[in-house]
Order: structure tokens, then C-alpha cells, then sequence
């Protein structure tokens, strides 16, 4: 049994860890609720302290993380503030929903990484570190995501696709095949992009245009 400590939002990986054996949620590390309240509306989960925690808990060798805090809006300011906490990638661990469909064999998974019910990976799929994929969203074949993508629920990537460190695939998203989507951009939800999306821009719409730019 391993522990597990998640900074930023519990209630995505807990109704996992719940069904995965070797696995038990001991600490919910969130920097905008306060220490000793609770997150969820059903089965709740106490918040245990902010991120300046994670120093002490790389002292409990048992002790795992996931990283959850990256939102569309905040990414690159968690990125710089995960940087500089050195966490050893051996310490994060993959949150995996059995139902989640995949070769092991023909793809590459990362570390740090979750997968919510019903999601599909392609032979050739390559995930990042501490990427986080929402129920049924789809990987298609030879597709490459970065560090700390966010795939939202219902969202399509399809073949030779490339996806830089930071960026945020909205739900119902549809993306073509050999398309690149520039690091800590945002693609709106429902959008299709058709055409390469540069780095830190904010695309919305079918097709998919630019409507603003990230922080």
C-alpha cells in the first residue's frame, strides 16, 4: 500500500485511488482552501496543509504525489512554483482508472499521471508526466503530450499530434491529425483546430481561432 498526497483539487483522484488497491489518499494539499476544511459533496476529504508541505512530506518515503493544481488559468504560475520543490519523478505516482483502455506494450505512460474512467489510448501514444485525462477523452495514435497536459472529458486527439508541457484541452475538443498546440496554451471546449496553435494562446470555436492569450 502506498501513500498518496495530492496538491491541488482531491475530489479528481480520490473516486480512483478508492477503487485501486494499492493505493491511500493521506494527505489533500490545496493552497486556496484553508487548512482543516473539506472538499467534496458527498464523501469529503479534509485539506491538510498548503504546498509549503511538500518539503516535509519528501521525508516519508512512502509517501506519493499527484499533481492536480493546474487549471486553465493558473498553469504556468504552478509550473514555476512546482519547479523549485525538486520533487524526484520516482515519487509521483499514476492514479489509472481500471476501466482506462490502453496497450501497455505499445505506449509510453509517464509518471504522475491520471486517467478517469473510459479512457482510450492508440498504439503509439505517448503521456507525459503528471498529465491528467478526463473520462473518455481519446489519444490517437503516435500522439505526443508533454508534461502536465490537461485532457478534458469527451476530448478527441488524433494521430501525430503534439502537444507541449502546460497546454489545456477543453471537453468535447477535437483536434486534427499532425497538428502542434504550443506549450500552456488553452483549447476552448467543443472547439475543432484545424491549424497549429502557438505557444501561451487561447483558441476557441469550429474552426478554432484565436480569442486571447494565457498569463
Amino acid at each position: 500500500m502506498k501513500d498518496v498526497a495530492v496538491w491541488g483539487s482531491s475530489t479528481i483522484v480520490a473516486p480512483i485511488i478508492d477503487v485501486l488497491s494499492n493505493l491511500r489518499l493521506v494527505e489533500c494539499l490545496n493552497d486556496n482552501i484553508p487548512c482543516g476544511q473539506v472538499e467534496g459533496k458527498f464523501k469529503q476529504w479534509p485539506v491538510t496543509g498548503t504546498s509549503d508541505k511538500i518539503k516535509h512530506l519528501l521525508c516519508a518515503n512512502n509517501m506519493h504525489f499527484v499533481l492536480t493544481a493546474m487549471t486553465m488559468k493558473n498553469k504556468r504560475a504552478v509550473w514555476n512554483k512546482m519547479m523549485p520543490f525538486d520533487i524526484p519523478l520516482d515519487r509521483f505516482i499514476n492514479v489509472i482508472h481500471p476501466s482506462a483502455v490502453f496497450y501497455e506494450e505499445y505506449c509510453y505512460i509517464g509518471t504522475g499521471v491520471v486517467m478517469a474512467p473510459l479512457v482510450q489510448l492508440s498504439p503509439g501514444a505517448v503521456i507525459g508526466d503528471n498529465c491528467i485525462l478526463y473520462a473518455n477523452s481519446f489519444v490517437g495514435h503516435d500522439s505526443i503530450l508533454g508534461r502536465c497536459v490537461v485532457v478534458a472529458n469527451n476530448a478527441s486527439i488524433g494521430g501525430y499530434i503534439n502537444i507541449e508541457r502546460g497546454v489545456h484541452i477543453g471537453s468535447n475538443a477535437s483536434i486534427r491529425e499532425r497538428i502542434t498546440i504550443g506549450e500552456f496554451s488553452v483549447v476552448g471546449m467543443g472547439s475543432v483546430v484545424l491549424k497549429d496553435v502557438p505557444p501561451n494562446t487561447i483558441v476557441a470555436g469550429n474552426p478554432a481561432q484565436k480569442i486571447g492569450e494565457t498569463e
